[in-house]
């Protein structure tokens, strides 16, 4: 009798964990569904709104006040510099620092406190970053309201997801890696380049691209530092037909990004100017979609050369 009562209660345990395992399904289901259909509303209303003023000209023109001459040429080539010097300062500080955080860092309080300040400030609200580069390189190194200072902003804002990202690439890769490369008579630098890195590449990158998506759309630290609502004229191009062929006269330049031109064109009252800035909507998640396929592109090919 005993023997019967307890498999009645074990089946009685099994079964009421079963429910709560169907209900935890339910509820994801739902919460997924419910972002994924929020999304969809919101991209369907943009896409209806701003697809008619997609055109060459849209993407070639410059911002007016006549809004069915406006474009987007100035913000887009300003986010793409911007971006460019967020990727050139954050990727290698902020791999570099993952990789002696996780593989050289010596276990001590410091290094603990250090650990904890990283993983904090990832969730730092944006505006601190903006004030933050607003005393730092605005005013004390004298960047002033340059592609500069807004790139070096935008990177200190993600270098702690590049950071953690890094950590968390590394720490995927089996430990019989590094023992197999001490054994066969490989320093700490040599286990670390030839095999910790292209091993955890592909995370990492990941990483990397999570980042830069931030980065792009962000506004309020761009707008902190003091970055144009209304710019008429590109700032000089990087490479030049004459010797020494790259200039870096573009770094001082004043600028804006997409994210503030759809600011400033949201805040008119006009019909007109909400389309533009569903347009320049559309485009700002083409390409943070195309970022991300990047990314997804050049994990899957990083991880067809690994062989375990």
């Amino acid at each position: 009798m005993n023997h019967v009562k307890n498999l009645k209660e074990i089946r009685a345990v099994i079964s009421r964990h079963k429910r709560w395992d169907s209900l935890f399904l339910v509820a994801g289901v739902m919460a997924l569904m419910i972002a994924i259909l929020t999304f969809i509303a919101l991209f369907s209303h943009m896409l209806i709104d701003g697809m008619p003023r997609l055109s060459w000209d849209f993407f070639t023109s410059f911002p007016s006040r006549r809004p069915e001459a406006a474009g987007i040429l100035s913000a887009w080539v300003g986010t793409t510099l911007v971006m460019l010097v967020t990727a050139v300062a954050a990727v290698p500080l902020g791999v570099a620092a993952g990789v002696y955080l996780e593989e050289y860092a010596p276990t001590n309080l410091l290094t603990e406190i250090i650990e904890i300040n990283v993983t904090n400030l990832a969730g730092v609200p944006s505006i601190i970053y903006g004030l933050l580069a607003l005393g730092l390189f605005v005013y004390q190194l004298g960047l002033g309201q340059s592609i500069l200072a807004a790139g070096l902003t935008l990177a200190l804002l993600i270098l702690p997801i590049v950071i953690v990202a890094t950590r968390e690439a590394i720490r995927s890769i089996p430990v019989a890696i590094r023992e197999g490369a001490y054994a066969l008579g490989a320093t700490k630098w040599q286990t670390v380049a030839d095999h910790i890195l292209p091993y955890s590449a592909a995370g990492i990158l990941t990483g990397v691209i999570i980042g830069l998506a931030r980065a792009i759309g962000e506004t309020a630290p761009i707008i902190t530092i003091g970055a144009l609502t209304f710019i008429a004229f590109l700032p000089p191009a990087p490479v030049q037909a004459e010797f020494p062929f790259l200039s870096f006269e573009w770094l001082m330049a004043p600028f804006t990004v997409m994210p503030i031109q759809m600011f400033n064109w949201v805040s008119r009252p006009e019909e007109a100017f909400q389309a533009n800035a569903a347009a320049a909507g559309l485009v700002l998640v083409v390409m943070t979609l195309l970022m991300n396929g990047l990314a997804i592109y050049l994990r899957y090919h990083l991880r067809k050369k690994i062989k375990w």
